[in-house]
Parts: C-alpha cells; structure tokens; sequence
C-alpha cells in the first residue's frame, strides 16, 4: 500500500506532466496570429521574401519603455509602413536590432517570436480605428 506522502508527490508529478504537454501542443497547434489592438503589423518585405508578417506588440514594449526609446533613439517613424526596415539593417543593430541582440532581448534567430502574422496581412496597425471604418478614407 503506497502512503500517503508517495500519493501526494506522484499526484504533482502527473500534475506537472499534463501541465507541460499542455503548454507544448499549444504552441503546435496555434497557427492564428497573435495580434491584438494597437499591435502594428509590418509586412514591406515578409511575404515576398516567403515569411509570415510581423506581428510587433506595441503596447507590451510601451509599458516597458517611454515613446521616446523607439520613435527618437532608434528612429521609428509615427507610421505604420512608415519605416524602411528589413532584416539586413536588424543583424546591423538597427530598428529592432538595438535591443534585440540576445543581451537585452532574444536575438533574431528567433524568427517565429516575431514573425508570427498571417501571410497576406496588411502592413497596419491591429484593430485600429480606421481598420473598424465602414469606409476608409482616401489617401
């Protein structure tokens, strides 16, 4: 007959097995973007070059960083499109390449972290007001 501290410890350990096959067929099985309100998509380049678009967490980098780190410091423009970014000037430490560097943030290697949209998407920003108009304005 098993104790019953060994029913307790084996009950965690099925707790955690099931926990971690959780976690690793969801990040099989979530083929979805990941964009969410006020995310900009970036697609100059993604699909022509055969890559899914980048889906940029804005508001999760404002709330780590003030406007001006990116859209002074490194030159963002207040655009979505707006800027001139591809992956050469990204390994030269430009644009997104500054912090991401595996020093301060993961490195470029990690292509699905970032390039995670729907191929097709269109270079904007997510579920942004003009996105929800009826009909757009004119450019």
């Amino acid at each position: 007959m098993l104790g019953r501290r060994t029913i307790v410890r084996l009950s965690l350990v099925v707790a955690y097995v099931l926990i971690a096959v959780l976690c690793v067929t969801s990040l099989f099985n979530d083929n979805e973007a990941k964009a969410e309100y006020g995310d900009v998509v970036i697609n100059n380049y993604s699909d022509a070059a055969g890559m899914r678009p980048v889906v940029f967490p804005h508001w999760f980098h404002r709330i780590r960083f003030r406007c001006k780190v990116c859209h002074a410091d490194l030159g963002f423009k207040f655009k979505a499109g707006g800027n001139d970014i591809n992956m050469l000037k990204i390994f030269d430490g430009q644009f997104c390449g500054r912090c991401h560097n595996n020093s301060i943030a993961w490195g470029v290697e990690n292509c699905v972290l970032c390039h995670s949209g729907v191929p097709n998407m269109k270079t904007r920003v997510h579920n942004s007001t003009s996105d929800r108009l009826v009909a757009p304005v004119a450019k």
